[in-house]
């Protein structure tokens, strides 16, 4: 792998097994220069072997808008009826608006993820 430099548009180029890849340092020097509050997106970076984190909770109430309080449960064998554990918890429906207040039931069991600071779960009412 070999690096050219186009001069006239301060562009480089990384030249790979016959392919050309605009190289991403410009974007990044852009980003570091302007900050990122203009870009709108959201990234999560993982590491190899690793995995989204995951609870399978129940839903306590509602909260407000499209937010519950939810419990972690244990689910045991066939025929058992999962075990709550811990405390109680903010999760948000990503399923409701987050404008209007939330339609689900008490006693649902939902898989909640969380993302950023966030815990979140999509149940469709």
């Amino acid at each position: 792998m070999y690096e050219l430099e186009n001069r006239s548009q301060k562009e480089r180029t990384v030249m790979n097994n016959g392919m050309n890849v605009v190289d991403t340092q410009q974007l990044l020097e852009r980003l570091a220069r302007a900050g990122s509050q203009e870009t709108g997106e959201v990234s999560v970076v993982t590491s190899p072997g690793a995995r989204a984190a995951a609870w399978t909770v129940k839903v306590k109430s509602h909260s407000s808008y499209n937010v519950y309080n939810v419990r972690a449960v244990v689910i045991g064998d066939a025929g058992s009826l999962p075990v709550e554990i811990g405390g109680q918890m903010q999760a948000v429906n990503l399923a409701e608006s987050f404008l209007e207040d939330g339609q689900l039931s008490a006693g649902t069991y939902v898989i909640m993820f969380r993302v950023g600071e966030k815990y979140v779960f999509y149940a469709p009412v």
